[in-house]
């Protein structure tokens, strides 16, 4: 099933099959290429009315890192000022939303620092409390801890076996595995979206750039291996997700991308794995 995920592939088949591995890993079942999706609208066994929630998934806020470390998954390191003003900003868009009718209903969050911290204001002007998960929680990575530049790799002949496939990558997690985890998540959270507040219900997730730029590459069928500096996932952005039908086998579709903090980014640094 990995192999999928790797260059070599037909585009189209690369997409339906990125799509199929998704879906099953959702599901927990194994892969078949005859696995079909129902039509949206209807659910799986029966003709019935869809139930369709969205869930969001919104990256933290600019962190306090004047050494410039990869802090991945380490403790204790808090939103920036500037951070903070971030992620106001976007709670404050949810907050609009929600005004203008949007039923969002449940908050989850990564356990980090930075990510309770950017749930916050959220918990504040929505009135939910975050669920820590910890399927939605940084990548691990080998260089946890380190100032990584290009003096310190090519210097240190311990790093060089952990750079030896950026298909993976080496370095850390795999891309198969945090799309494991965090579709079990998004499907979690948006059943229990529609459990509190039904059909058209939303909920948000407090996540970190790496885990939501992979899902939404597995999504959109596109190539896991990719140039982190361009990743469409920017401080405190929102890319939204919908599930036209909770009970169908379909996987969500992406249904949004915003930077609400986007004022705020310049002189803004930032590294893989924060």
């Amino acid at each position: 099933m990995r192999g999928f995920w790797y260059p070599g592939n037909g585009a189209r088949v690369r997409f339906c099959q990125t799509r199929m591995v998704y879906l099953c890993r959702l599901h927990g079942g194994p892969y078949t290429a005859s696995l079909r999706a129902p039509a949206a609208g209807f659910c799986r066994y029966t003709r019935c009315m869809s139930k369709s929630v969205t869930v969001h998934l919104m990256r933290h806020g600019e962190v306090h890192n004047p050494e410039r470390i990869v802090y991945g998954r380490l403790p204790n390191y808090h939103l920036s000022d500037k951070g903070q003003q971030m992620v106001r900003l976007s709670a404050q868009g949810f907050e609009r939303r929600a005004q203008s009718g949007a039923n969002i209903v449940h908050l989850v969050c990564s356990p980090l620092t930075r990510t309770r911290e950017s749930a916050a204001p959220i918990e504040e002007l929505l009135g939910l409390t975050a669920v820590p998960d910890e399927r939605v929680i940084e990548a691990d990575n080998y260089f946890e801890g380190l100032h990584v530049n290009a003096k310190e790799l090519l210097s240190n002949p311990k790093h060089w076996l952990k750079l030896y496939n950026p298909m993976r990558p080496s370095w850390g997690e795999s891309y198969t595995d945090q799309i494991d985890r965090m579709a079990k998540a998004i499907k979690d959270a948006a059943r229990t979206a529609y459990e509190k507040g039904g059909e058209g219900a939303e909920a948000i997730i407090v996540s970190h750039q790496l885990p939501i730029w992979i899902t939404r590459l597995g999504l959109e069928g596109r190539m896991l291996q990719h140039d982190p500096r361009k990743r469409q996932c920017n401080l405190a952005s929102i890319t939204s997700l919908t599930f036209d039908d909770l009970d169908s086998d379909a996987p969500p579709r992406v249904s949004g991308y915003a930077e609400p903090a986007a004022p705020l980014y310049g002189g803004v640094i930032q590294l893989p794995g924060s």
